[in-house]
């Protein structure tokens, strides 16, 4: 069965594009042209992916992915966006974007984003653990000490990512690259931002080496 991807873009050129350069890779697709009707379609209907605007008219690309996100924490969003600050990727990312893509943009590097986004939601779904605190990826649920914790969706993949490579350090490039997919020089600055949320709200401190600093290279997930 052909994946369903729904697009959320106001400019028809580039939405026309994108419909029929999609479908003839073999996509089911459905198009948007404004914030509010592309919620209202991602609320009532399953898709596979979707493709959102960042300026829209009546609801902004960030206030679609947080209504998205308060019913869905799974299906996979990327931003269609010319903003590219790291505030703006913050931003984005903390509202429950998988990924962005800056335009204007090659429809390759866009398929293969697609590609690595119907990758992840493919893999296993594991239970991790580091200390007090348990990940369970089939329910997307983060506990510690049986609490549970509230994550974005991007600090979610984040601490996955350090634990599946739990006790092996995680270069900042490395983690730019594999969960931000971000595959060109970047200010790397951004994963301080998680990081330091994380901790936050695992209740880690910088002293404790559950998720160690790495001066100049990167972090290691460990247990004490």
């Amino acid at each position: 069965m052909a994946k369903e991807i729904l697009v959320v873009e106001d400019q028809e050129g580039i939405s026309n594009f994108l419909k029929q350069g999609l479908e003839e890779e073999g996509y089911t697709i459905t198009v948007a042209a404004s914030g509010d009707k592309g919620l209202e379609l991602a609320l009532q209907n399953k898709f596979d992916l979707i493709l959102l605007d960042w300026m829209l008219p009546r609801l902004s690309g960030l206030e679609v992915c947080q209504g998205i996100r308060k019913e869905d924490r799974e299906t996979p969003i990327i931003f269609l966006t010319a903003k590219d600050t790291v505030q703006d990727t913050i931003a984005g990312l903390k509202n429950g974007a998988n990924d962005y893509i800056k335009k204007p943009f090659s429809f390759e590097e866009l398929l293969e984003r697609i590609k690595v986004q119907f990758r992840n939601v493919a893999e296993e779904k594991p239970v991790y653990t580091l200390g007090p605190v348990t990940l369970k990826t089939e329910t997307h649920q983060v506990f510690t000490d049986d609490v549970e914790i509230s994550l974005t969706h991007k600090e979610f993949t984040l601490l996955e990512y350090l634990l599946k490579h739990k006790g092996a350090v995680c270069t900042r490039n490395d983690i730019i690259k594999d969960v931000w997919n971000i595959h060109f020089d970047y200010d790397t600055g951004v994963i301080d931002v998680f990081i330091n949320g994380l901790r936050k709200k695992l209740g880690f401190t910088r002293d404790d080496s559950y998720i160690k600093t790495i001066r100049g290279v990167g972090y290691l997930a460990n247990d004490e």
